[in-house]
């Protein structure tokens, strides 16, 4: 331990006890504590030595300790706790690293109520569950943003719900929650309504919704397109929205079939394109091919269920057959044909799309004696 403890450091210290001595000698005396050269009887003098130093009245002396020790195991627990407990200046390097402090420490610490104390036990890898609860619950709301941030924090999926009614009118933490890579469903379920337009596309391309909410979402965010997108049409964000869902494996079969019920044929197109791995225009011939044997080929080859073929196409055949007509509630009239027709083939409807589709119908159509007549009785 010559390189902290030498005679020659001891004499300067004793001859001018200045405080840039100090916190110089508490900076090597840390180094050597980190490393693994001291031997059991060094450790220990190194470790009463780091006691005294901890106590001194410069803080510059205490910080120098704070970070130099605190990546090392061989700091004591109750020096750790000191120098946590200190001043932010002291504290915030040990408290964003140090892992000699146990979850009742740093819980203390949270409660104590030092919003960059928190915001750096926030930060810390693989923070514990119950750690992060203590942060959602009591913290203020720079360090809920920062946990919400750190993707090495573990949270569990109760905490992420207090977080939701704690900070349901608060931007920074709703957004912050929403670009995690992992959310609860019902979590990412209640943030929908709570979100931007940019946060609920974010929230369908990257976390587990029920169909009908991520049918709902991407219906929403492109309704003033859906009406303006013609066969052959399409655009950069829709590539990148279907792109990404895809990824996420958010590109179901029956998120699909609403979409194209419930007139987004360009969506339809491109999510078949991705699913079918070929160009976009080539799925637009394809489905659109008059004899349909172009969609049956691309709907195997995108992996669809074939229960749901008859259903897709009798959708398809709509949309070739009728297209908006360009007259006041086109976009109704034309859903509601396209539902209708494929309510007829129930049978081959899954109880939720077929419930989904009867909503929808229900608040597009023009109700009159044929049209209803054409809708099938809700199973």
């Amino acid at each position: 331990m010559a390189a902290t403890l030498s005679s020659h450091d001891v004499a300067r210290l004793m001859a001018e006890p200045s405080p840039d001595l100090r916190e110089e000698l508490a900076g090597r005396l840390a180094a050597d504590l980190s490393g693994n050269t001291l031997t059991v009887t060094e450790v220990a003098l190194a470790q009463d030595i780091v006691r005294i130093l901890a106590r001194d009245v410069e803080e510059k002396v205490r910080a120098a300790l704070s970070r130099g020790l605190r990546h090392t195991s061989q700091l004591p627990r109750d020096v750790a706790r000191k120098l946590a407990d200190d001043v932010e200046f002291v504290a915030l390097p040990l408290l964003a690293d140090c892992m000699v402090l146990t979850d009742d420490d740093l819980i203390d610490i949270v409660r104590a109520g030092s919003c960059l104390k928190q915001e750096a036990i926030a930060s810390r890898t693989n923070l514990p569950e119950a750690v992060s609860d203590v942060i959602i619950v009591q913290a203020q709301e720079p360090a809920v943003v920062v946990l919400m941030g750190n993707t090495a924090a573990n949270i569990a999926d109760a905490s992420f719900g207090k977080a939701v009614d704690r900070f349901a009118a608060n931007t920074r933490v709703k957004e912050a929650m929403v670009l995690r890579g992992r959310l609860p469903a019902a979590v990412a379920e209640r943030l929908v309504t709570m979100v931007s337009k940019a946060l609920q596309t974010h929230l369908v391309m990257t976390h587990e919704l029920s169909p009908a909410i991520a049918a709902d979402i991407v219906l929403s965010a492109r309704e003033h397109a859906i009406i303006h997108l013609s066969w052959g049409a399409s655009d950069e964000d829709l590539r990148h929205m279907v792109t990404q869902m895809h990824r996420n494996d958010r590109l179901t079969p029956s998120l699909l079939l609403r979409s194209l019920c419930t007139g987004d044929i360009a969506f339809f197109e491109a999510a078949m394109a991705v699913r079918g791995d070929i160009p976009l225009e080539n799925a637009q011939i394809l489905i659109h091919e008059p004899g349909r044997r172009g969609l049956a080929a691309l709907y195997r080859k995108a992996a669809m269920p074939p229960a749901l073929y008859n259903a897709i196409l009798a959708a398809v055949d709509v949309v070739d057959e009728t297209g908006f007509d360009g007259q006041p509630h086109d976009l109704e009239r034309f859903r509601s044909r396209v539902i209708s027709r494929v309510l007829t083939l129930v049978e081959t409807v899954d109880n939720a799309d077929a419930d989904y589709l009867l909503d929808k119908l229900e608040d597009v159509l023009v109700f009159s004696p044929a049209s209803a007549a054409s809708v099938p009785p809700p199973r």
